[in-house]
């Protein structure tokens, strides 16, 4: 198994260190299989997709402004 070095904020240090019965690395290694399973997924989806990025940027940027559009009209 190979080994990794993580840095984490000092707090969040602290506080994990008051919970010594967690085996940190295995709620870490768990994270990491749990997010590459999503993006695996994703890949799969997307795998015969012809949007291209600059098509999803451009949805972003619409979606964005939508919400924004909307907002400014709640607040109103």
């Amino acid at each position: 198994m190979t080994n990794m070095t993580l840095a984490i904020p000092q707090d969040l240090h602290h506080r994990m260190t008051r919970h010594t019965e967690i085996r940190w690395s295995d709620i870490a290694r768990q994270s990491f299989e749990r997010k590459l399973m999503e993006l695996d997924l994703l890949d799969q989806a997307l795998k015969h997709s012809k949007l291209t990025e600059k098509d999803a940027e451009r949805i972003g940027h619409e979606i964005k402004r939508a919400i924004r559009k909307r907002l400014d009209h709640t607040d109103s």
